[in-house]
Formats: structure tokens, sequence, C-alpha cells
């Protein structure tokens, strides 16, 4: 639910959010049932995918040293900080070994999380994350803190909402990971050129959310995969 404007974080009340807040807050029926929607919608997935959970993690722990799952600290709504659940896809120790943005032919993913990548099947354990009210199955992807610490003012808006397992901005940049790959510094390439970009989307959704829409985004993703 959205907090009164008095409520939020300090660093959030600025005229650049305000603007962003005066049109969630005359949305607060379809704020609820996008609540409602992801609390129903990934219990039921949640037990309905526990076979093909099972598999994947049997997959991954067969594949490669490590655990199973890959949890990193992630920045969700009011700038709360959250661990983040994945299928792990890369070595042990992944981030330590490069940028904590990956490219295609990136050398720390392992065989079966090339495929689980692909198909986006390395998200499912995020399920567990929107059950608990960290993230919402549409909303602007979570950052790691240090690229939230280079958001500009109006970026900061998308702290509103939850974050999300997909979004406009995930199907426009899904192949993300090859604009990067050759990329001298991919850090810096990211923070000035793609994150600028996918928060425009970011912030369009905003403008234009309602229940209805998060559907048709949930759609399109579903499309923008198979494809």
């Amino acid at each position: 639910m959205l907090k009164k404007w008095e409520d939020l974080p300090k660093f959030m009340q600025t005229k650049e959010v305000r603007e962003y807040y005066d049109i969630l807050a005359k949305k607060g029926f379809s704020l609820r049932v996008k609540r409602c929607f992801d609390v129903v919608v990934s219990l039921v997935m949640i037990i309905v995918l526990l076979p093909v959970l099972a598999i994947i993690s049997l997959l991954i722990a067969a594949d490669s040293k490590g655990g199973v799952l890959f949890c990193q600290e992630r920045v969700t709504q009011y700038g709360r900080r959250f661990k983040i659940f994945k299928f792990r896809t890369m070595v042990k120790d992944a981030d330590k070994l490069g940028s904590q943005v990956t490219v295609d032919n990136d050398m720390r993913i392992t065989k079966v999380g090339g495929v689980l990548r692909k198909y986006r099947l390395d998200e499912l354990p995020q399920l567990f994350n929107i059950f608990l009210g960290d993230m919402s199955f549409v909303g602007t992807r979570p950052e790691v803190p240090k690229y939230v610490e280079k958001y500009t003012p109006k970026m900061i808006a998308t702290l509103l909402m939850p974050a999300g397992v997909t979004s406009t901005a995930s199907i426009k940049y899904k192949d993300e990971a090859e604009l990067l790959e050759t990329a001298d510094d991919v850090d810096m390439v990211y923070i000035k050129k793609v994150l600028p970009q996918k928060m425009k989307y970011n912030l369009y959704d905003i403008r234009k959310f309602s229940a209805a829409e998060d559907i048709f985004i949930m759609i399109d993703t579903v499309i923008a995969v198979l494809k």
C-alpha cells in the first residue's frame, strides 16, 4: 500500500517524487488489487511448480559446486533492502569475480545456468519474494544498492512501488546482456546509458499504472520469452 506523504523516507519527499506520488495516490483500489493478485497467484504458482523447482534444484547441484539459490541484497519500495532469491546460474562466488551486471558469453555462467537464464527460469524463486511482499509480479527491476545510489531525483520515484519481476523496461531490454557485451567498463555503461533508458519506461509505467495494465505487461513478457 502507498504510505502517507509525510511518512515517506525523507530522501523521497521531493518535488520530483511528488508528481508520481499524486498519480498513485488516486489509484488506491488498483494498488490493493495488485497486492491481492500477487499473494494469491504467487502462492498458487509455488504449490503447482514445486516439482519443477525441485528438478531445477537437482540439475544445478549436479552441474556445479555451490548452493542452489543465489541470494543478493537489492532495493525495493521506499528504499528498503531485502534479499532477492534466484536460482544460481553462475559459478560459486561469481559476484566477487566481476561486475554485478552480467553480459552474454560471461565465463561465470554455468551450463545449466545458461539455459535457465535464456528462459528466465532462474527467476522462479522470486515467487517467494512476491508472496512475502518484497516484490510484485510487475514493477521496476530491483537494483543493487550501488546502482540505486546513482539514481537521479526523478528515478527515486520508482521506489514508491515494490520492485517487480518484469516490466515494460524488462521486455524492451531483455537482451541487455548482449548490449553490454562489448563495453569496456560494464558498470559505467550500465549507469550512464542503460539505466536512464530503462527508467524512462519505468516512470511511464507508473503514470499509466492499473491492475489491468499489469496483466498486459505479464502477457507481453511471456510472449517475449517464448520468442
